[in-house]
């Protein structure tokens, strides 16, 4: 009868209507929350917050039920790890949580000199999990710290992506006056600084089929939308050899990423700023393999899309960018 049920939901969606979830956002969420107390050890007060922050959006967690068809099952993504976790907690030592890798540069330091470590998996952080998507950038950082961690500057992604983190490299000369122009100045000067060293996460040209980004969108998503669009994101780490250096995984493909772009000093979050700067994008999404919208290389900064402070209430949500987190070690 289930069966049969869903088979005539499916001959109407091309009509307009929505497909029915055996479970509703809330009791996703609810699975989440148990799973992330559990992986993480948080305790009952960082549950407190987590739920608070969730409660305040109606459309907060691993995409709407009622549309979204993930390409790939979590038993499956288990099952493409043999079985066991994927990530990997031998750094919880350095970076006092599982699945962090510790930032620092390869060729001069060693893991135990990193100052900071950043999430090796999407948010929730948890192997074959689906990642946490319709997130302000707001709603990031307020998450990040509700667990004892912080959003990552964009400096920092890039180097868990390049597999080697460098000094902050932020034009901070060019950003007066600040806004979109100050973005725009400060982008064009850092890719081309870059551009001749180019790499994505996985190595030095783009391929497909690595990543989790053979999915597609949803037919009735022509540009977005809680009620139109589903997150059809894979289980996150799900893909063994979308890895960079440092052990960090999905950096391109499955979620795009909150991010936090300085525009002074005193807005990095690196240096324990609670100020922050501007929103700022990272990697690319689930759907790369066939159409991709705009470079993604590691260190490619984006134009200033949907732009807004990162504490701004109004930041940018939609159905494929969620975040990652990093940790201040000393």
């Amino acid at each position: 009868m289930i069966l049969r049920l869903v088979t005539v939901i499916a001959l109407f969606v091309g009509l307009g209507t929505t497909p029915v979830s055996a479970q509703s956002l809330k009791d996703l969420n609810d699975t989440l929350f148990r799973e992330l107390k559990t992986v993480h050890r948080l305790s009952e007060g960082q549950m407190a917050k987590v739920r608070q922050i969730f409660a305040r959006s109606s459309v907060m967690g691993q995409g709407n039920p009622a549309i979204t068809r993930h390409p790939m099952t979590e038993s499956q993504c288990r099952a493409r790890q043999g079985g066991g976790p994927l990530g990997s907690s031998k750094f919880a030592r350095i970076c006092g949580d599982r699945y962090m890798a510790p930032l620092y540069d390869p060729a001069t330091q060693r893991p135990e000199d990193a100052r900071a470590c950043i999430d090796q998996l999407e948010f929730p952080n948890i192997p074959c999990k689906y990642p946490v998507v319709w997130v302000k950038a707001t709603e990031a950082a307020s998450l990040c710290e509700a667990v004892g961690k912080r959003l990552c500057d964009a400096h920092e992604w890039e180097g868990a992506c390049q597999g080697a983190l460098g000094p902050a490299d932020y034009r901070f000369d060019l950003a007066g006056g600040g806004g979109s122009g100050a973005v725009a100045r400060m982008r064009a000067a850092h890719n081309a600084t870059y551009a001749g060293t180019k790499r994505w996460s996985y190595g030095a040209g783009f391929r497909r089929g690595v990543c989790a980004q053979a999915s597609s969108k949803s037919a009735s998503c022509p540009g977005g939308g809680f009620r139109n669009c589903g997150s059809n994101t894979y289980p996150v780490g799900a893909f063994k050899n979308c890895v960079s250096p440092l052990g960090v995984y999905d950096l391109n493909g499955n979620a795009a990423e909150h991010m936090n772009l300085p525009l002074a000093p005193d807005q990095m979050s690196s240096r324990g700023s609670k100020k922050l700067g501007v929103t700022e994008m990272k990697g690319s999404w689930f759907i790369w393999d066939s159409y991709q919208a705009h470079p993604d290389w590691c260190r490619w900064r984006a134009p200033f899309w949907h732009g807004a402070r990162v504490k701004s209430p109004g930041s940018h949500e939609n159905y494929h960018l969620g975040f990652r987190c990093c940790k201040t070690l000393r």
